[in-house]
This record gives C-alpha cells, structure tokens and sequence, in this order.
C-alpha cells in the first residue's frame, strides 16, 4: 500500500482486497464477456442485416476502447493471477494495433516511478529530451507539438505510436533481437484471421475495419494519456488525478484516477474509485495538487487547439517543470 495514506484506510483497502469481490474477480469477467459478447453481437447484427455497417461503426469504437482498457487491467494481474490465462484472454485483437505482450511488457516498465516521463527510460514517456529535439525536422516538431492538443492527439497520436511501435521492433530486427517474432507471428495470424472473417461472415471490409474502427478507437483511447503525466522535480508530482464523469471513468476503467492505479497497480479497476475518493485530500497532497478537477471536457475546454506543456523535458527531471497553465486552479 502507498505509505503515505493512514493506517485506517490502509486497513480499509486490504479488506476489499480480501472480500468476495476481489477474490472472485466477478466485475472484471463481468466486463470480459460484456466487451466480447457486445463486440460479437454487433457483428451477427451486420451479418443480418439488421444493422448497417455505418449504424455499427459507433458501438464497435467504444468496444474496441474499452477492449484496449480490459487489457491494460489484465496486464496488472486481473482477472487470474495466471499470466498466461491473462495473456490467452488480452490476446484477442479486438483492437488490432498492438500485441498484447509487447503491451504488457512496455507498460510494466513504465510504472518505474524514478523513470517516470523520461525519454528513452520511459517507454510512455510524451517528452523529447533537447539534444532529440534540435535533431527532428520542422515537420516533425509540429506533429509532436500537435500530439500535446486535445484534438491534434486524436489525429496524429495514432500514426506516431504506431509507427513508433513498428520502428521499434524493425530496430530490435535489425539488432538480432527476435524476443518478440513468436508474439507478432501470434498477432498477425489473428489479425488476419479476424479481419478475414469479417469480410466474409459480416461484410465488414477489413480495411473499413481498420479504418474506421480500430484507429478512432486507438484515437479515444490516447484521451486518457494526453496529460495524466507530466515532468516535475519530485517524481511523486508526475502523475495526474482526473475527476471524470462517470461515462470516461468506466470506458477507462477508472484509470482517470492515475495516481491512485500507480501508487496502488495491483488494486482492481473497481477499487479506484473508493480508494480515491475516501483520501482525496491525500492524493492531491501527494502529486502537488496535479488534480484535474474538470475530467477530460475540461482538458478539451483549455486544450483543444493548445499544448499542455513543452514537448521537451526540462534538460535536468530536477528543474522544475513549466506551469499547469491554471489546470491546478481548477475546483
């Protein structure tokens, strides 16, 4: 438990840990077979005709967003404390873009809270350090600075994570490093499959789905990421609450409450709430007020067109970051 919160409250989340819920994990196999049968159902209701393609468009997005949130809590030992049975269910690609391995591996890395936000350390860090910074072209600032918008992350936070995460493995290649060949041999052939069937069974064209699917849902899904870190001399301040509405708190399985997921990366998705909002105070102490009172309208409110921040991280994680541009006023 975080060791900054009371002896009481600490007793408190142990015994939810303890009971019937947590134990039996019925929330999360719950959301398991909503997310699977909800998907499955929409297909079958294109396969019939009783919906068109363009009337499924919309529910599929939010599926294959939530399905992107199911993985992120599977990857944290939920629902089984077997990783591979965690790893046969998240392996599904719903969501087409990224292997679930590689996923699991990069994020685990990332919750290194000394780490957290630096460029090549960090392997969801949102930053450039300087000296990578002078050497990007004009074009590439801009895509980067637009990354740090609301509306610029929907648009080109797609393209530059995923050919971040293909470049990447393209240099591992190339390095001699074949760890992951077995997981993208894995991911295609299901890809391929899915995305065949698809065609096939429900007229769905594999590049529609692709398209107009996979990459708007990957576009939602990058919300939660735009400003849930930021850079800042005391590690235990980069890391963000956001107070979101009840709708974005179950698409992202309350991981809008960030700080408390990373203090806490074994508590359930179900937990977070309560264990927020009994130490709220607590909480917002501890990240340096980094609270966003507003959930994500107010991100959109203050950043739809601007950044949140520099792109650049301040030459040392030691100099204080640059202003939260008022976000800490918010109430």
């Amino acid at each position: 438990m975080a060791e900054y919160l009371d002896t009481e409250h600490t007793r408190d989340l142990k015994a939810l840990q303890a009971g019937f819920t947590a134990r039996t994990e019925w929330p999360t196999w719950l959301l398991i077979a909503a997310i699977h049968g909800s998907w499955l159902m929409v297909v079958l209701l294109v396969h019939e005709g009783r919906l068109s393609i363009e009337a499924a468009t919309p529910p599929l997005i939010v599926l294959c967003t939530w399905h992107l949130s199911l993985q992120h809590e599977l990857l944290h030992g939920h629902p089984t404390r077997s990783a591979l049975t965690n790893e046969l269910l998240g392996s599904v690609p719903l969501s087409i873009w990224y292997p679930y391995t590689i996923y699991r591996d990069a994020h685990l890395a990332h919750h290194h809270e000394e780490s957290l936000t630096e460029p090549e350390v960090d392997p969801e860090s949102n930053y450039l350090l300087r000296r990578q910074w002078e050497n990007l072209p004009g074009w590439q600032r801009a895509i980067w600075r637009a990354r740090k918008s609301f509306i610029g992350r929907l648009v080109v936070g797609p393209p530059l994570s995923i050919v971040t995460q293909f470049t990447g493995t393209i240099r591992e290649w190339r390095r001699g490093s074949q760890r992951y060949a077995g997981t993208w041999a894995a991911h295609v052939t299901l890809v391929t499959a899915m995305l065949v069937w698809l065609q096939w069974y429900a007229g769905i064209p594999w590049w529609y789905y692709l398209l107009a699917v996979a990459w708007p849902a990957l576009s939602v899904a990058m919300i939660r990421s735009l400003y849930e870190h930021r850079a800042a001399r005391d590690p235990k301040h980069r890391t963000a609450i956001n107070e979101a509405g009840f709708l974005m708190r179950l698409l992202f399985l309350n991981n809008n409450y960030h700080l408390v997921h990373h203090d806490m990366p074994g508590l359930p998705w179900y937990h977070l709430s309560y264990a927020y909002r009994t130490r709220s105070k607590a909480y917002a102490a501890r990240n340096g007020g980094f609270v966003i009172r507003g959930g994500y309208w107010e991100l959109f409110r203050r950043y739809a067109w601007r950044e949140t921040d520099d792109p650049v991280l301040p030459q040392s994680i030691n100099v204080p970051a640059e202003p939260m541009h008022d976000l800490e006023r918010v109430r």
